[in-house]
């Protein structure tokens, strides 16, 4: 414990000094590269007025949204109940996909743990 505590130390630490050394010129090169989407003047009581307009405007997605996963709902139903009439292709294609969304969830489940494979119960 205490030898990976000392590694996260000396990671952060050249974080840091990365950081301070190079962060300047990158935060002046983004700024002058994205400078289109700046709003003047950039004070707080802006920033608090352009976080309520994305908060308004994603709540008023959400009825789109919510018809949009009804539509595909519907599709998935659609080809359950045509089950019997799809190719071996479209068989293989969804499997596919599945193990590809299982190998994605392991993926996550690794980084989550710290990049171990060593704490599951199997």
């Amino acid at each position: 414990m205490a030898a990976r505590l000392a590694q996260l130390r000396a990671q952060a630490a050249r974080a840091a000094e990365l950081a301070s050394k190079h962060g300047g010129a990158y935060y002046k090169e983004v700024m002058e590269k994205n400078k289109q989407y700046v709003v003047q003047p950039p004070t707080v009581e802006k920033c608090q007025e352009l976080s309520k307009q994305l908060f308004y405007t994603r709540l008023a997605s959400l009825p789109g949204r919510y018809e949009a996963f009804w539509k595909e709902l519907d599709g998935v139903k659609q080809v359950w109940k045509n089950r019997k009439e799809l190719k071996v292709e479209d068989l293989g294609i969804a499997t596919l996909f599945g193990v590809e969304l299982y190998a994605w969830f392991c993926v996550g489940e690794i980084v989550g743990r710290g990049f171990t494979l060593t704490g599951y119960k199997v």
